[in-house]
């Protein structure tokens, strides 16, 4: 009696697991589809969602032939795929950060750093499992700079110790003697490693389009001369050079911005009372709220002239930017999270400043959206809200296409297939402060 009790127990437990495994079947009624596919809004839709993918999409004044489960009511809503944080640095919690990337609309996030005491491919593999909520992950190896190859032999051994470990990149961020840095490129080539990153400032501009994809437009600012930079020939020849290279880049404008907002004491203020501060543990918010950072005591960067500089600089950045984009150049939005730029909300400030340096708002949402899905090869499965795409999916009050700040107006995102309504989206991020308490 005991024996057939206990397998009762194992058959209960295994048809819950079954029926916990299983997605319901969602559909979001008179919805206006932005597809990304094409710079267009497809008005009064049915969007229906099953097993984690669209099934179908179609006009709502259709007769629904199928089971609904969940029936979302969309009228005047937007929904646009899930957003892509291409330049994402764990700070603090994983569990925390994941939380904060998703209920901003980011389902897909690229970490590039794996510092001291961190293990990303562990984290991947979590992320992966669904056993925590996360976005879909992927990783550089550790944080390189040039000490990390004090001899060219050295290039074989760090190649061979990224692939083995099964990073998506290798990451380099200094600039390395021209005998190591072509060795690199020859060895992880033949490895099959993607190397993505900084760019060779003290090497003419092509050695730096070898690599897959380039972390900030202020690399070509400080690879170019002075006279170069303010060239308009030399700067359109570059950006050619730069979009035949095939090379992606990040302009992560908005973490250059925080340096002045840093060292100005009236920005300061202002942000060190932003209410999402609250969000992050007060041990680290205090040290970079605090007067002992860098950009905050030294006068390379609080000096008025600094700040007129910095000022010019991300001016260039963004004129450059805008170049860039009119050559074809991918652009990929990435906003470098560290310090009081929060991860989730600081994508959004990154887009609104791509905005601002002359993109429209549909290609200033490509960036975050189809670009980025070309980059990581997911195109087939992410990246626009089509037929047969994952279900990864950001439900908008207001319309993106009108004003880039729209990202905003979440309502609900679709991560994985699984719809988290604002109050769900409410309640993790109540999650987090209180973990910071």
């Amino acid at each position: 009696m005991r024996t057939q009790k206990k397998y009762l127990l194992l058959f209960i437990l295994m048809v819950c697991s079954v029926g916990m495994a299983q997605t319901k079947t969602i559909s979001f009624e008179n919805v206006n589809v932005i597809p990304m596919d094409t710079d267009t809004i497809i008005t009064n839709q049915r969007v229906i969602i099953a097993n984690g993918k669209i099934l179908k999409i179609e006009p709502a004044s259709k007769t629904i032939t199928i089971h609904i489960d969940v029936a979302i009511e969309a009228s005047g809503k937007y929904l646009i795929p899930g957003l892509v944080e291409t330049h994402y640095h764990l700070q603090n919690n994983i569990e925390n950060e994941f939380k904060l990337l998703i209920a901003n609309g980011i389902t897909s996030a690229r970490n590039m750093a794996e510092y001291d005491g961190q293990d990303h491919i562990k984290i991947r593999a979590v992320a992966q499992s669904n056993s925590i909520l996360s976005p879909h992950y992927y990783t550089t190896g550790p944080y390189l700079n040039r000490s990390h190859f004090n001899h060219i032999d050295s290039v074989e051994t760090i190649v061979k110790y990224h692939k083995e470990r099964g990073y998506n990149y290798l990451k380099i961020a200094d600039n390395l003697p021209k005998d190591i840095y072509l060795k690199l490129l020859e060895t992880a080539s033949k490895q099959d490693l993607e190397i993505v990153g900084h760019g060779q400032r003290e090497l003419p501009l092509e050695y730096s389009l070898r690599i897959k994809s380039i972390a900030h437009v202020e690399e070509f600012m400080n690879i170019f001369s002075k006279e170069e930079r303010t060239s308009i020939s030399y700067l359109n020849k570059a950006a050619k050079e730069i979009k035949t290279s095939g090379v992606y880049v990040s302009p992560t404008l908005g973490i250059f911005e925080m340096i002045s907002r840093y060292a100005d004491k009236t920005k300061s203020e202002m942000l060190n009372n932003d209410e999402n501060i609250k969000y992050l543990p007060k041990h680290y918010s205090d040290y970079w709220k605090s007067n002992t950072i860098n950009y905050r005591k030294n006068s390379w960067f609080t000096k008025n002239e600094s700040l007129i500089r910095l000022e010019n600089e991300l001016e260039w950045q963004k004129k450059f930017t805008l170049l860039l984009h009119k050559q074809g150049v991918p652009l990929m939005a990435g906003s470098d999270t560290y310090g009081l730029f929060l991860p989730g909300f600081s994508l959004h400030h990154e887009l609104e400043l791509i905005y601002s340096s002359g993109l429209s708002a549909y290609e200033t949402l490509k960036t975050a959206t189809v670009v980025p899905a070309r980059y990581l090869n997911t195109i087939s499965q992410s990246g626009t809200v089509t037929e047969g795409k994952l279900a990864d999916l950001v439900l908008l009050e207001k319309n993106p296409l009108d004003d880039i700040r729209n990202t905003k107006t979440i309502i609900g995102v679709v991560i994985k297939g699984k719809w988290f309504n604002r109050k769900k989206l409410n309640k993790i991020l109540l999650e987090v402060e209180n973990s910071n308490k």
